[in-house]
């Protein structure tokens, strides 16, 4: 009996996985501008200034971990989810401010790993 695989068998990036990838990216750098500008009005806020060097420093590894995937790498895949809800809960937890932009980054990867990673898994190293 021949075996099918649903999956596609090309390691050639399609306009799906470009797709998706550019709206992870352009959602992460929505977060970005949303840290500068809270850096920007931190006097007013009242919020610590080493809060900025932890949030600047997950939102640059969560690019980081983007690229890697654009890239073919398993440890982008790990990295970047993680990073996003440790984003997340540290805007919700030290701001008490729920970010729709994380949230929706979140399904986003979720869709984007259905369509674009799993079928492709093999081909990441």
């Amino acid at each position: 009996m021949e075996e099918y695989s649903y999956f596609d068998e090309d390691p050639k990036k399609g306009w799906g996985f470009i797709l998706a990838f550019a709206a992870l990216m352009l959602f992460t750098i929505m977060g970005l501008g949303i840290d500068l500008d809270e850096y920007l009005q931190h006097e007013y806020l009242q919020i610590p200034r080493w809060y900025f060097f932890v949030i600047f420093s997950i939102d640059v590894l969560m690019m980081i971990g983007l690229i890697l995937m654009f890239f073919y790498r398993k440890i982008g895949i790990f990295m970047f989810p993680a990073l996003l809800v440790l984003h997340f809960f540290m805007h919700n937890y030290y701001l008490s401010t729920f970010l729709y932009t994380d949230v929706t980054n979140l399904f986003l990867f979720t869709g984007f790993g259905m369509l674009a990673i799993i079928p492709k898994w093999k081909f990441f190293r």
